[in-house]
């Protein structure tokens, strides 16, 4: 497998994460934007700006954006412009990804935006 087949099979992996949420969207083509009810939950990012990293970005928890950055600013960073507004970077182009913790980031981040009878389907 190639590196560049390896982050095709990455990206769909995550599309098939974000899709999987009730009522969850994707729309894009390089950078991917996942919505609920119009309401942006996550994007997945391919060299945004020139940054040269492969992510996802996602809301997080008050506080939870900086906490995951200072621990392993190699796995985690914040993102342009929405990173002061509580989101958090995950790189997807290192050599392993934690795909729980991913699912896990993207899980919370559809919570905190989706309209509460879904968000309560999500276990």
């Amino acid at each position: 497998m190639t590196a560049a087949d390896d982050m095709r099979a990455r990206r769909a992996r995550l599309i098939s994460i974000c899709e999987s949420l009730p009522e969850a969207t994707s729309s894009g083509d390089r950078h991917v934007g996942f919505e609920v009810r119009g309401r942006r939950f996550g994007w997945y990012l391919d060299d945004h700006h020139g940054d040269g990293r492969v992510g996802i970005a996602c809301k997080a928890a008050p506080g939870r954006n900086t906490e995951l950055v200072e621990s392993d600013p190699d796995t985690y960073f914040m993102p342009d412009y929405v990173g002061p507004r509580g989101w958090v970077g995950v790189r997807l182009d290192t050599p392993r990804v934690d795909w729980d913790m991913v699912e896990a980031l993207v899980i919370d981040s559809y919570r905190m935006v989706a309209p509460k009878t879904l968000a309560r389907q999500v276990a």
